[in-house]
């Protein structure tokens, strides 16, 4: 490379057509999943409190949030249930009620919106009395009797229409398992996308306030999610749940993981997608909220670093607000 003055960087960066034309990522509405969280609440909508601009959505409103979304040209939202507490149990059966929150909400999309695809959370922690993601016994998460069960949520959840099973409960073997139950009842063209590299953050507090299971929640998650400390463990996960019919991966979270979501899609080759988690959210809307940073700014910054990073897509809770800007 020339030495200065032959090459001046800055002359790429004199105009806003220059930068554009050398612009190495582009970051656009089809690179969005919106995730929402979905209520069987009387109320239409419940604003969060950890997460101001989120609402826990009722059925109607779901509807028009998934016609919003079809305007906006975002391709797919990403549902999380907040159940009636009377609803949990030990077991967390009610994520196996065909009628139940999710189904209804799958359906809801689907009638609204037809276009939209549909990504359903597969994990226990919305409908357990103890805020874990499978069964709890003796103070220990139990792996093969959770896959199970997972197992039946996902078949309840194919059945209802949901276009992508997610698996987030970080059980091993439940990739391969659900795959072969997709197989057997005749979901062949129904994906996974898998939580393969999901970690043990203090980012989540915001969305387990969302789903009602912060408060509930016994000890911690630190045996079934990862350690924050490990790269290498990630590329096992991954690799693993490929081997076994994942058809994408998930990094979550999202930014403080960008050097886990690089090394997923150049070690793999396969559709890499991040989780931008609620407390990347709650962060940014507080910092705006106290005039601290520009938020819109900082959000598709944000989000731009997930496409720098090598992500094919990016669940977030701002995907509404960054598809108004990236429309114009």
């Amino acid at each position: 490379m020339s030495a200065f003055p032959a090459t001046r960087m800055r002359r790429l960066r004199q105009a806003d057509w220059s930068r554009r034309l050398v612009r190495e990522n582009t970051l656009t509405v089809d690179d969005l999943v919106w995730a929402v969280v979905v209520s069987d609440s009387a109320d239409p909508v419940e604003p969060v409190a950890a997460m101001p601009g989120v609402d826990r959505l009722g059925l109607t409103a779901l509807a028009d949030a998934a016609r919003r979304a079809e305007a906006l040209g975002i391709p797919a939202m990403a549902i999380f249930p907040h159940i009636d507490p009377a609803k949990k149990d030990e077991e967390g059966k009610e994520a196996f009620n065909a009628g139940g929150l999710v189904p209804s909400a799958i359906k809801t999309i689907k009638d609204a919106a037809p276009n939209i695809g549909v990504i359903c959370d597969v994990a226990l922690d919305p409908f357990t009395t103890h805020g874990h993601d499978g069964v709890l016994k003796d103070g220990v998460i139990l792996n093969d009797e959770t896959v199970t069960r997972l197992i039946r949520q996902a078949l309840i959840q194919a059945e209802a229409g949901c276009d992508i099973i997610a698996p987030s409960d970080m059980m091993d073997g439940r990739i391969g398992a659900i795959r072969d139950a997709l197989e057997d009842n005749g979901f062949t063209n129904t994906m996974i996308l898998s939580y393969a590299a999901k970690y043990a953050s203090g980012f989540y507090g915001p969305y387990r306030e969302a789903i009602g299971s912060g408060a509930v929640l016994q000890g911690d998650k630190k045996t079934y999610q990862m350690d924050p400390a490990n790269t290498e463990e990630a590329l096992r996960e991954v690799g693993l749940d490929l081997d076994e019919g994942a058809d994408m991966v998930m990094v979550k979270p999202g930014l403080p993981y960008l050097d886990i979501v690089r090394r997923v899609s150049e070690t793999f080759g396969v559709p890499t997608l991040a989780f931008q988690v609620s407390g990347e959210y709650a962060m940014i809307e507080a910092a705006a909220a106290n005039g601290w940073i520009d938020g819109d700014r900082v959000m598709m910054e944000s989000l731009m670093a997930f496409k720098r990073a090598g992500a094919a897509g990016i669940l977030t809770y701002f995907a509404p607000r960054a598809a108004e800007v990236l429309n114009g």
